[in-house]
């Protein structure tokens, strides 16, 4: 048996001291080092087993990964299709966003006779999660719940009876008994997520451990729990608003631009195929400040309404600026170039900007919507109600070209707007029914939006 040694681990970035120091030299964070006990180093030349001859690329055997869709379809679709033998999955979110309802859903659908699925709850009660799951239609009979804290009981059970699909809520309530410290601590999250990827690389089960955040929308724990698993997906979304969004991080079996939205009800998380129809139904035209830009989440092209209010600031202390579901750096740009580019007199004005159904937004095809929108609550002035603006704005005033701009208009005249104002580039190969007009500058814009 080795010998232990004691160790400072910085519950932020969890880097490894010899001695504790007030901040971390790392990170810089303050008060974040804490004591645990780790083995001492063993050298290569006294592990078990044979060390392995360097294989050439080219005889790497590579075959394509089988995939499960976990019947959830905006979950499959963030995943790339399913989930992958032996992969694991971290779920992050705010609490109350409905990651477990989420999860549950995923384990009813994917649980079959021959592969049920296997939920463990660190933090409820089996009564508590089976009064969470009547809310579930056709709840499966071949959906198990366990309520378990201790990581070795967990992989004993796993071990016994190996599940189709392993969820882990949470894995900052877990906790190995080889380990001296609290759960959640930093050497607690990181062995018993080793544990569940050690269980789940050699069964060759589909893992999901749900993670809190932090106050600044960080994953609790050590960064190395992000670098451990294969997908990162996180939840996203307003508590008062009745949208979620999924987003994968990280997605070592796909791609990590996919977006995922939900709507939430008193049955449940339901996937909305149409995410632009929803986004858009409660959108009222003939209002000034509001515009409508197509935006691109991975191949995926969504319309957002952009919703803008100017108003006179008071006589005293800096205007306002409030920006919800944008970039509030980005904003700050925009505001300037239409000051300095178009002279409006936006440094006396308060200026709030909202994105309608919780959805977040930080592509720079905003940029001109955004523009628009303020120019319209500004003047007073409503903006056509068939007309979508899309680009990029630079510092000068240019509107620059955005990629994909072939999806993002065929979504428009999907969904009946007759008129685009787009960037140069746009005007090639219009769809049918839409109307693209070049602008080349913001001043341009504002004219042919307005009509002056």
């Amino acid at each position: 048996m080795s010998r232990q040694k004691p160790g400072y681990v910085c519950n932020r970035c969890a880097s490894v001291f010899p001695q504790w120091y007030g901040k971390c030299p790392t990170c810089g964070e303050w008060d974040s080092l804490g004591e645990f006990r780790a083995p001492a180093f063993v050298s290569a030349a006294a592990r078990r087993g044979p060390a392995r001859a360097p294989v050439p690329v080219c005889e790497v055997p590579v075959a394509q990964e089988p995939r499960t869709p976990t019947g959830v379809g905006e979950l499959d679709r963030v995943l790339g299709g399913g989930l992958v033998p032996g992969v694991l999955v971290l779920l992050a979110g705010d609490p109350g966003l409905g990651k477990s309802t989420l999860l549950l859903q995923a384990a009813n659908s994917f649980a079959s006779p021959d592969h049920p699925s296997l939920y463990v709850s660190g933090e409820e009660s089996l009564q508590q999660v089976a009064l969470r799951s009547r809310r579930l239609a056709q709840l499966s009979p071949h959906l198990l719940l366990l309520a378990e804290t201790e990581a070795e009981v967990i992989e004993a059970q796993v071990q016994e009876s190996p599940p189709g699909l392993l969820v882990v809520d949470s894995i900052q309530a877990m906790s190995s008994a080889g380990v001296e410290s609290l759960p959640g601590s930093v050497p607690q999250v990181r062995e018993c997520a080793a544990r569940m990827m050690r269980v789940a690389k050699e069964l060759g089960v589909p893992t999901v451990l749900v993670g809190h955040v932090t106050k600044d929308g960080s994953i609790a724990g050590p960064r190395l729990l992000e670098h451990m698993v294969d997908t990162v997906l996180s939840l996203e979304g307003e508590h008062h608003s009745g949208y979620r969004v999924l987003r994968a991080v990280k997605n070592r079996f796909g791609s990590t631009d996919e977006l995922g939205l939900f709507r939430m009800a008193e049955d449940g998380l339901h996937g909305v195929p149409d995410a632009s129809a929803a986004l858009l139904e409660e959108r009222r035209a003939g209002l000034p400040g509001s515009s409508v830009v197509a935006t691109l989440e991975g191949n995926r092209p969504l319309l957002v309404e952009v919703q803008a209010l100017v108003t006179e600031a008071g006589a005293f202390g800096a205007p306002r600026r409030s920006v919800t579901g944008l970039d509030y750096n980005r904003t700050c740009l925009v505001l300037a170039v239409l000051e300095k580019r178009t002279q409006f007199p936006l440094s006396k004005h308060d200026v709030f900007v909202n994105l309608p159904g919780g959805v977040r937004v930080s592509e720079p095809a905003t940029d001109l919507a955004l523009a628009l929108a303020i120019a319209s609550s500004l003047r007073d002035q409503p903006l056509p109600a068939d007309t979508a603006f899309l680009g990029e704005v630079g510092l000068t005033g240019e509107v620059r070209s955005v990629p994909g701009l072939e999806r993002r208009l065929a979504e428009l005249a999907r969904h009946g707007f007759r008129r685009c104002l787009a960037p140069p580039g746009a005007g090639a190969r219009p769809p049918e029914g839409l109307e693209v007009i070049v602008v080349e500058h913001l001043q341009a814009a504002i004219k042919a939006a307005f009509g002056v």
